[in-house]
């Protein structure tokens, strides 16, 4: 009996510019599987809407590998028991997968593969699909290895294959995940990924710059790609040229370099470069999912609030009832939706952890599971970024009475997001607390009742989250440490000037506008 050749997808569900199955028909019988692994679905950053789109996007990849006469195998089992039934009915000579940057508990299966393998004397290849690398060595050298992987050309698509091993696989229920599915979320698929792609790159790209930090105008000007990007139904590398080979495109037609189409591709390829370098920080250091980037803020928020008083907080601000109407607006389009901006994630997350006081891990597994597009490479970094716990970070403090006065400054996404603030007037929208009482009969919107009034004063928060992070940086820091987390994880930006043109420096802001994370 010949030995088969597995691919194993896991978040790279698409058949173009795939590496490992590329590479696994080179060398015989392939058998294309997916595993609903059930420690990933049971862990505590999973949620069902998650769940719903990959089972689409299965749908979709079950098609395309129809098409190359490879059936899709989809097992309810996790993928070391799955390899092992296979194993006793045919040998297994190699495994083919991309390597993922996930979170703990992915990094601990594809630790059981690895021993699996060896002890089976099966290879396992594991292929690069984005601008992450494995065991880098300098972060210095990290830009020059994403260029050269965007650059090189799109792995083709397989020709049919006639070489179908067959397989059978226990049927059992799929482990359900925490949660609800979202009535309005992004439908997964490769088709609606290209979609999607096709009509940004053609004309909402124009609206990208100065259109992504509303949270009215960001549903369109967006790229909306990153539940696409997140599960693999696009390469990042096909992303990056198709947006380039739009660049050609305007400036064949003559179009002026502050044309907002060209200005808007340019400013969409630093965001697609920026979601690899926060990926690239999971990837260095995977504890960041648990444990504070710098030692100095470890234990600050622990010991300031009651235990009952902090979940008070959390329960509020999760179920968007903080008092704050463009922060619970944004949580109730997060329900129903999957996403929002990246602008109205950093508020989010800001609020949580300054403002209220809270531990990132708690909040940032809430918008884990919310956020359909989750990436646990950017989602962490960005978390601990945005909560101050990087240490080598500037800390931005959102003020969200003043957010809604920029981005929302007619209420409209106020009003669509919290029925009980749709009749009251733009005097009033924001600062609802401060409407006297007849007020609040004549527009229906009675406060504790219809509204709930903010859980601290926004001032006194701010005053108080500076002074003890004040206190910890003062007391706990250590120059040394943030000098390593500097050179490990901060960006490197070139120098300007002519002296400096030879030598990459470091970049302690990682603005939290040059990302695709929280879902550009």
């Amino acid at each position: 009996m010949s030995a088969i050749n597995i691919v194993w997808f896991k978040r790279d569900l698409r058949v173009n510019d795939h590496a490992a199955l590329s590479n696994a028909l080179k060398l015989g019988k392939v058998l294309a599987l997916y595993c609903w692994e059930p420690a990933m679905w049971q862990a505590t950053d999973a949620s069902l809407s998650h769940q719903a789109f990959v089972g689409e996007c299965l749908r979709s990849l079950r098609r395309s590998l129809d098409s190359l006469g490879i059936p899709l195998h989809i097992s309810s089992m996790g993928i070391v028991e799955t390899l092992t039934i296979i194993s006793h009915q045919q040998p297994i000579a190699t495994l083919h997968s991309h390597l993922e940057t996930g979170n703990l508990t992915s990094y601990g299966i594809d630790k059981e593969v690895a021993i699996w393998c060896k002890t089976q004397h099966s290879k396992w290849h594991e292929y690069a699909q984005n601008g992450v690398v494995r065991h880098l060595k300098n972060r210095d050298e990290w830009h020059p290895m994403w260029e050269s992987h965007m650059q090189t050309a799109l792995i083709a698509l397989p020709s049919r294959s006639t070489q179908q091993p067959m397989i059978n696989l226990p049927k059992s229920p799929v482990i359900r995940a925490f949660g609800n599915d979202k009535s309005q979320r992004q439908s997964g698929g490769r088709e609606n990924a290209l979609n999607m792609l096709n009509s940004f790159l053609e004309y909402r790209v124009s609206q990208y710059r100065g259109g992504i930090s509303s949270p009215n105008k960001a549903v369109e000007a967006s790229s909306r790609l990153s539940p696409y990007l997140a599960w693999g139904c696009l390469s990042l590398r096909e992303v990056v040229q198709a947006n380039r080979n739009q660049l050609i495109k305007t400036h064949e037609q003559g179009l002026s370099a502050k044309h907002p189409l060209i200005l808007g591709l340019r400013s969409f390829e630093s965001r697609l470069h920026w979601h690899c370098h926060f990926m690239q920080k999971l990837e260095c250091e995977p504890t960041l999912e648990i444990k504070h980037m710098h030692s100095a803020h470890a234990g600050m928020r622990d010991e300031q609030l009651s235990d009952i008083e902090s979940q008070r907080r959390l329960n509020a601000w999760c179920n968007g009832q903080t008092g704050w109407p463009l922060v619970d607006a944004c949580l109730a389009m997060l329900r129903q939706q999957g996403w929002i901006n990246f602008r109205m994630r950093a508020m989010l997350m800001s609020t949580a952890s300054y403002l209220l006081w809270l531990h990132w891990r708690e909040t940032g597994l809430h918008l884990a599971r919310e956020f359909v597009d989750y990436e646990p490479g950017i989602h962490w970094p960005q978390v601990q970024m945005q909560s101050g716990s990087t240490g080598i970070n500037t800390l931005r403090i959102y003020n969200p009475t003043k957010q809604a006065q920029d981005q929302d400054p007619r209420g409209q996404f106020v009003r669509k997001w919290i029925p009980a603030l749709r009749r009251v007037p733009d005097a009033w929208i924001f600062v609802p607390h401060l409407m006297p009482a007849n007020l609040q009969l004549q527009y229906s919107c009675v406060l504790e009742k219809d509204y709930p009034l903010p859980i601290v004063d926004i001032q006194q928060a701010m005053r108080f989250a500076k002074a003890q992070i004040s206190i910890a940086r003062k007391s706990n820091v250590d120059k040394k440490e943030t000098r390593t987390i500097l050179l490990k994880h901060g960006s490197r930006v070139r120098a300007r000037s002519k002296q400096a043109s030879k030598k990459r420096t470091v970049n302690n802001r990682d603005l939290p506008q040059q990302q695709l994370l929280f879902g550009d």
